[in-house]
């Protein structure tokens, strides 16, 4: 028999839910965070700016939410580690963990700036895979939960001449998520999210003078603001626990790439 969702309150699936964000102290984190919170979302925030992250949590309490939060460097799996555990010693539980963190730093590949490539691979993808290595064991002990990664539309089409090692890291969140999706069984649900150019810190990346020009007089031309991205992650979320939302692709109207 065909289920019947009509005339339900889908952000009830999202109260009372332990949601764990990376990289929430700005920009798409702090945005879900407030979002979700105001949603009934208990959240466990993690970010390496103590005090920017402690003024989320203090704001998102005075709003009447409810928010921890963990100093975490998810280049470091330990932080990655705490991050789960203090989600599990304040609420007993993770429903959804979402792998935020990220960095952009373009220069063209003939700038040889390899201790920026090795950052941007030490958050973008070893930082997501930390996160789920922390998340899918107590997600297979509770069988049920959901991991959402932000990759980025640079994940989908190479970003040139500029990009190539930032959109190489993203490429590999998004094959990693549909890898993870395709074993994940029934109990497990698995979004990428895939935003275009969103009012966040991600445009000040950059070293290379050029670059960085460049992309910052994009951002202020075409950026929509990060609450546009919270909103679809809440639509992920929210939705029934056997519909998986896989992938959602979001960018400003006036972005051609």
């Amino acid at each position: 028999m065909r289920k019947r969702y009509e005339g339900k309150d889908m952000n009830k699936n999202i109260d009372g839910k332990v949601v764990v964000i990376t990289g929430a102290s700005s920009g798409i984190g702090e945005a879900t965070a407030r979002h979700l919170a105001s949603l009934g979302a208990k959240l466990v925030l993690g970010a390496r700016r103590e005090s920017r992250l402690a003024q989320v949590a203090r704001e998102i309490a005075q709003a009447g939410g409810r928010a921890i939060t963990e100093v975490t460097d998810v280049t470091k799996r330990q932080d990655s580690e705490k991050l789960l555990q203090t989600a599990l010693d304040q609420f007993g539980r993770v429903d959804v963990w979402i792998n935020n963190a990220g960095i952009m730093a373009l220069a063209p590949m003939d700038k040889i700036k390899v201790s920026e490539w090795e950052r941007m691979i030490d958050v973008n993808v070893k930082g997501v895979l930390y996160g789920i290595a922390c998340a899918l064991p107590q997600m297979r002990l509770q069988q049920s939960g959901h991991i959402i990664n932000v990759a980025s539309v640079a994940g989908l089409k190479v970003f040139s001449p500029i990009g190539a090692v930032y959109s190489a890291t993203k490429f590999a969140v998004l094959a990693i998520s549909e890898g993870l999706r395709a074993e994940a069984g029934p109990h497990l649900r698995v979004t990428a999210i895939c935003p275009g150019a969103v009012e966040t810190e991600l445009a000040a990346g950059s070293s290379d003078a050029g670059a960085s020009q460049t992309v910052q007089e994009f951002y202020r031309t075409h950026q929509i603001p990060a609450d546009s991205v919270a909103r679809a992650i809440a639509y992920a979320i929210e939705q029934p626990a056997e519909v998986d939302v896989n992938e959602i692709v979001i960018r400003p109207t006036t972005q051609e790439f």
